[in-house]
């Protein structure tokens, strides 16, 4: 086999973390009466997605924490409706962090994918997610079992792409490079980082993109081809 280490990015690769936050976002803006400021729930999930994007860039390039990330995501969409409660959007996002590593749901063909891999490779996920919430979605999913590891950028203070959480992973999994493969949906964090330190890529194009900068290792559309290449 030419590889025996597969780093997995978690959220939208195995986890299905679009579908989760979003269904996690509808229950809470349900019960807490959100259609007394907001047209519906697209109105607020409109607001919400636009201003996380871009806190995530700037949390990526460390011009915010954590907690100012977290802060900012929920309040905005408040203050674009004109209401600057603090208080408010506080209890929201205590209630959706509580809620949604409760979800299960997985990315298609995840579980019986890694069901495959398993008994073969040595699994870790890769994961710019936060420690609180990434064990716990995993084991929720029922698919913590899979995995040898699991290695967080907040581990080391980096994220992906920065190259230093792809060697960290090798060195803290004692894997070598060239017998390693990063399976991810993320151009920018899970190909590009990858290839930055030169590591084999799978990129899992659900999206299905038009364009590519460059040809990856391995470009898939469905989990379930991973079973073939591999």
């Amino acid at each position: 086999m030419r590889y025996k280490n597969l780093f997995f990015d978690l959220d939208d690769t195995v986890w299905a973390f679009s579908q989760n936050a979003r269904d996690s976002l509808e229950e809470v803006y349900n019960e807490c009466s959100y259609d007394r400021y907001f047209r519906s729930f697209e109105h607020f999930y409109s607001l919400y997605q636009r201003r996380n994007a871009e806190l995530w860039v700037a949390y990526g390039d460390a011009r915010i924490t954590k907690e100012e990330l977290n802060r900012q995501r929920f309040l905005y969409p408040l203050q674009e409706v004109g209401v600057d409660d603090e208080a408010l959007s506080r209890r929201f996002a205590e209630r959706f962090f509580a809620l949604i590593p409760t979800k299960s749901k997985l990315m298609p063909h995840a579980e019986q994918t890694l069901r495959y891999l398993a008994p073969r490779y040595n699994l870790y996920i890769l994961s710019n997610g936060f420690r609180e919430l990434q064990a716990h979605k995993m084991r929720s999913a029922g698919i913590d079992g899979y995995f040898r590891r699991i290695i967080l950028s907040e581990d080391i203070g980096v994220l992906k792409p920065h190259p230093a959480i792809f060697h960290f992973a090798l060195s803290a999994t004692q894997s070598e490079l060239r017998q390693s493969l990063m399976i991810g949906d993320s151009w920018e964090n899970d190909i590009n980082g990858a290839r930055g330190i030169g590591m084999d890529q799978a990129f899992y194009d659900w999206a299905g993109r038009n364009e590519l900068p460059f040809h990856p290792t391995h470009h898939i559309r469905s989990l379930r081809e991973l079973q073939e290449l591999l």
